[in-house]
Parts: structure tokens; C-alpha cells; sequence
């Protein structure tokens, strides 16, 4: 993955060069098409998405929750709070998406505090809006 490329995700924007290489070297960039399901609820979770571009929807127990777009990130709640999905993503579009593995998402926690705080206090919104 190209770490010049993170510098245009908000997630990412306002890490320094180094950090964004450490975050390139964890992560791979993945095409989808669109109808691809990325996630779906009840599953074990052993990824975290960043959407570079194009959009999904999201759902749980068959009720539409969101759309997410470029920017957006998901798959976060399984890894830091429970082991299964706790909701479903698919591709509305064709998609780019950045993708980590869990036990990267977990070497980043550690290194680099910043972006997992974003992380934690997004998962607290979503979790605030359920």
C-alpha cells in the first residue's frame, strides 16, 4: 500500500510520514465489486475496513443502519469490543477499501495511540446512536 495515499483519509490525514509507512506496512489496499459483502453479522471478525472509495450499506438484523462512503471506517466493534460482526457491510458500488488484519489493528493500537483513540471514539458514537 502506498502511504502517500493515507495522507487524503481523515483517519489518517495528520500522521506524520513515518507513522503513515508504519500504517502502509500493515495494511493492504483490496478492489471489490459492488454487491460484495465484506462483512456479515455473526461472523467472527478478523478484519478492519477504511473505505478509500465508493460506498456501502450497512445493516443489522435486516434493518438498514447507514451508508458509509470514502473516509468511513468499519469492522472496529468486533475487534475491540466482541469477537462476531454486529452487523453486515456490503458494496453499493465497486470499492477500494484499505484493509488490516487483527493482529495489526492491534500492533497500531499499541504504536500509535492518536489514531486508535479516533477509532475508540467513533466506535463510542456508533455505539451511543444504537
Amino acid at each position: 500500500m502506498d502511504p502517500h495515499r493515507l495522507k487524503s483519509i481523515p483517519l489518517f490525514a495528520d500522521l506524520s510520514r513515518h507513522e503513515r509507512a508504519e500504517i502502509a506496512r500493515w495494511a493492504d489496499e483490496v478492489d471489490v465489486p459492488a454487491g460484495k459483502h465484506l462483512v456479515d453479522q455473526g461472523d467472527f471478525a478478523y478484519e478492519f475496513f477504511v473505505i478509500e472509495d465508493g460506498h456501502a450499506e450497512v445493516t443489522a438484523g435486516g434493518k438498514r443502519l447507514a451508508d458509509l462512503g470514502a473516509g468511513e471506517f468499519f469492522g472496529e466493534i468486533a475487534l475491540i469490543e466482541a469477537d462476531r460482526r454486529t452487523a453486515s457491510v456490503v458494496a453499493l458500488s465497486p470499492m477500494t477499501v484499505i484493509v488490516m488484519h487483527a493482529r495489526d489493528f492491534r500492533a497500531m493500537e499499541a504504536e500509535m495511540p492518536k489514531v486508535a483513540e479516533r477509532v475508540q471514539q467513533k466506535l463510542r458514537e456508533r455505539v451511543e446512536r444504537s
